[in-house]
């Protein structure tokens, strides 16, 4: 059973803010008793985290809903309620999370206990104390907490390796990757025996060491999604350093021409930049009869081939015979010396969404928007609108009729006359509807 998940979906809803009181202080020689209503505690934000422990998805197969706690609501006394916790999700290095309602990215944790807000906790509701004032010395007004944002959300896993295996199947890719590390990839005389990515660590006598992925075989349309494709060139993206393995075996001289080709055009299709990447030509399979003819075959269509910038370093190998496997991890660890660390920002910003904030700017939201229902119900929405309501304490008239004048100033009076309302209609904010009065 293949347990790698790479791509997954979730629904992140952060806490509540608490309500602000309404209370009063008993005391002596204080009038009317004074305000003396708490705010209530910020709700729980929804937080991902870098675990370096994790290498996949999985656990998100079967926890796909996070809720973060509500805040405390405020108390007597002035007394602010108790803030939620945190809600803190591990997540794998190379993890990159998409908004699915606007299609924005909105981070890439790369870096070692990164952290990234993903739904922000709502403020806690302010309570009486804040609503004193010369006219009105004991007022019965409080918010309620704001409401938590909520977002759905893709999380993708591209696998951080320093130097990618990339080739068509069975080319020798595993082989090589069980021969330089200590992974145990599945090895079989069958294409596509790799179903996802491997991971290694090459340990070298000089000290150096490096990560190196083996990747899933790649066929002609890959990049359009045929075959493993698209599993594949998502997690090669990372890499710094690409080993283009070639089958030199063929009884057909000209495969190896034809497949180096074929890998490399699914690479351009797929992101261009794939091509600047440096790339070692590695012919396998050197210990087969036919090979050394074939390599001479393949130095020769290169060489003929006028498309080339310049011409590919060759490395021949055998990793089954071990010939010339530590030369060329040699030479991959001195290539990645001079080849920098990657970074995510600087990708081609034709091919990356434009990166944002987790929450999004409030000033662009919609203030309020009108409607008419079948029945005749004129229906009040929009995002500043709603939330202004979901924090009006509506068990408190004075709370009411301060909310009443927050639509005014909005301008939703105005515009609900220009609409055509009259007296007497009917208004519905979600389930709360009251009468129009002019």
């Amino acid at each position: 059973m293949n347990m790698f998940v790479d791509q997954i979906k979730i629904e992140v809803h952060a806490g509540k803010g608490g309500d602000g009181m309404v209370a009063f202080r008993r005391e002596k020689y204080v009038p009317n008793g004074g305000p003396a209503g708490g705010d209530g505690g910020r709700g729980g934000s929804i937080i991902l985290k870098v675990d370096e422990g994790l290498r996949t998805l999985m656990d998100f197969r079967y926890h796909r809903i996070f809720k973060a706690k509500n805040g405390g609501n405020g108390m007597s006394k002035q007394m602010t309620g108790p803030s939620a916790e945190d809600t803190i999700i591990a997540v794998p290095q190379g993890t990159t999370v998409r908004d699915l309602d606007t299609g924005e990215i909105i981070g890439d944790l790369v870096e070692k206990d990164q952290e990234l807000v993903v739904a922000k906790g709502g403020r806690g509701g302010r309570g009486n104390i804040h609503f004193a004032s010369a006219k009105n010395p004991a007022p019965e007004i409080a918010e309620n907490g704001e409401p938590g944002e909520d977002h759905y959300l893709e999380l993708e896993l591209k696998m951080l390796a320093d130097v990618g295996l990339i080739g068509f199947p069975s080319v020798g890719k595993s082989t090589l990757l069980s021969v330089v590390t200590g992974a145990k990839p599945k090895i079989a005389a069958y294409e596509f025996t790799t179903l996802t990515p491997n991971l290694g660590m090459v340990m070298l006598p000089d000290g150096r060491d490096f990560a190196m992925a083996d990747m899933p075989g790649l066929i002609e349309g890959a990049s359009k999604g045929i075959g493993l494709g698209l599993k594949f060139l998502r997690h090669i993206e990372r890499t710094r350093v690409l080993l283009h393995l070639v089958d030199m075996s063929s009884e057909d001289p000209h495969q190896a021409i034809e497949r180096y080709r074929q890998i490399n055009k699914e690479l351009a299709n797929y992101d261009p930049e794939l091509l600047k990447r440096p790339q070692i030509v590695v012919a396998t399979k050197m210990d087969l009869p036919n090979s050394a003819d074939n390599l001479a075959a393949f130095k020769a269509d290169l060489a003929a081939d006028k498309t080339l910038e310049k011409q590919p370093e060759i490395f021949p190998i055998s990793a089954v015979t071990h010939q010339g496997v530590q030369q060329l991890m040699q030479l991959t660890a001195d290539l990645l010396d001079k080849t920098p660390a990657f970074d995510s920002k600087s990708h081609d910003k034709e091919l990356v969404a434009e990166y944002r904030a987790a929450a999004p700017d409030k000033k662009d939201e919609t203030d309020f928007t009108i409607t008419k229902d079948e029945d005749g119900t004129w229906v009040l929405g929009g995002e500043k609108l709603i939330r202004l309501f979901k924090m009006t304490d509506l068990t408190h008239e004075e709370s009411q009729l301060r909310f009443a004048r927050q639509l005014r100033h909005m301008g939703v009076d105005d515009a609900l006359r220009a609409k055509g309302v009259q007296d007497g209609d009917l208004v519905r904010i979600e389930k709360f509807v009251f009468e129009f009065i002019q």
